[in-house]
């Protein structure tokens, strides 16, 4: 577990686990300084969940426009998909959470992008999505991401709680305000005996004191075996959820969530569907829906509080490739779910489907920017002022209206 933005003595480093794993014979697969999943406290009842889809998510196979005649023609082969009010379908692989639209808990925002344009890079996409930055800031050299700015410039919002879960780097809560790295690869075989010897091996070591203590923290978490609420959650949706890796973070960030947690990120890769469009993308909805339903189950009466934003880096080509998938686009579409949320609506202003109206004569063109609508959400949620997230948590961004996404 790292403890991130904090003195050298605080941070829990890979020589430390080793250490002790050296001395207490524990089994560990885990790379320490991974931030894959991200939580921070917060004063309130409310809950921000934020899952970054790696590899550009094609929103217009996701939330199919059938009502725009142009839809046909790009995607012909497109099958039957669960109706959204006339104008949009839901693609079948995502018919688990359509008892959620019915509920007013799962909406989309469509045709829309951050603020990047045109070279269509996987790792300059998802800096500058999870920087949250516009053209007139060079992306790659900012190291903080937005959700870690709205710590520092919101009163009450504190990271002494958050955790970082997963195999791979996420800038969003990346900065100045502190957070800890945990790994679900991680496997702490450690008896009573053992996590007394450790705790006394260390007691008088300040760089590892914090260290050990965090291992058996560790260690009981792995076990799922408790009994308190948050524990039993975990159990709970680590037993429906199948075990699998995007369940396995959501079963861990409902258990943080339910208990002290207010704010988690994490994300979830799968999405750049170059080839066999169809196959693809019906996997990873799949996977995304049982995420999201892990969460759900996990979080219990609190998923009434909760608002969860899945995000990407980019949409995809309107027109399938010679392979029947989709190349790099511009506009794509946003899910949102949770109690906490209006949902049973598509927003967004749709562009159109006709040569003329794509971007660059390929892509969906983007109407609003991606970042608003997670600014409004903020906003709603924890009360963050405006003037701080046109200036310092989304660097030029101009809010406008409030889209009324928080109840």
């Amino acid at each position: 577990m790292t403890d991130t933005g904090r003195p050298a003595q605080g941070r829990f480093t890979r020589r430390g686990l080793l250490k002790g794993a050296a001395l207490m014979g524990c089994s560990v697969a885990a790379h320490p300084l991974t931030t894959a999943i991200t939580f921070a406290s917060a004063p309130g009842d409310a809950r921000l969940v934020v899952i970054i889809l790696r590899g550009g998510m094609d929103g217009l196979d996701v939330v199919r426009p059938v009502g725009d005649p142009g839809f046909a023609a790009l995607r012909p082969a497109a099958s039957p998909g669960l109706d959204l009010g006339g104008f949009y379908q839901l693609h079948p692989a995502l018919s688990p959470l359509y008892p959620l639209w019915q509920a007013g808990q799962l909406g989309v925002v469509h045709a829309t992008s951050t603020p990047y344009r045109d070279k269509r890079s996987h790792f300059d996409g998802q800096d500058l999505l999870e920087a949250g930055t516009g053209f007139d800031v060079d992306a790659p050299h900012v190291r903080d991401g937005w959700l870690n700015r709205m710590l520092q410039t919101t009163p009450g919002l504190r990271g002494e709680t958050a955790y970082a879960v997963g195999s791979e780097e996420l800038k969003i809560l990346s900065g100045a305000a502190p957070f800890k790295s945990w790994s679900p690869d991680a496997r702490l075989n450690l008896t009573a005996q053992a996590q007394l010897l450790l705790g006394e091996v260390y007691k008088d070591d300040p760089l590892f004191r914090g260290a050990a203590d965090q291992a058996i923290q560790l260690a009981e978490l792995g076990r799922f075996g408790g009994t308190a609420p948050r524990e039993v959650a975990l159990a709970e949706a680590m037993r429906k959820g199948g075990g699998r890796a995007g369940e396995a973070l959501a079963a861990f960030a409902a258990a943080r969530l339910y208990d002290e947690a207010r704010i988690a990120a994490f994300s979830l890769p799968g999405w750049d569907t170059h080839r066999g469009q169809e196959g693809a993308i019906t996997r990873s909805l799949g996977r995304l829906a049982e995420t999201i339903l892990v969460l759900k189950r996990g979080l219990g009466p609190v998923w009434d509080k909760t608002a969860v934003l899945a995000m990407t880096e980019f949409g995809r080509t309107a027109r399938l490739n010679g392979t029947e998938g989709t190349d790099h686009g511009t506009g794509g579409a946003m899910l949102t779910a949770g109690g906490a949320l209006r949902g049973g609506r598509v927003l967004g202003r749709w562009p159109g489907l006709g040569e003329a109206d794509l971007y660059d004569r390929r892509d969906l063109m983007p109407t609003s920017d991606v970042r608003s609508y997670a600014a409004w959400v903020m906003r709603g949620l924890f009360g963050v002022e405006r003037s701080a997230i046109e200036t310092s948590i989304f660097p030029g961004l101009d809010l406008g209206e409030d889209p009324g996404l928080v109840l």
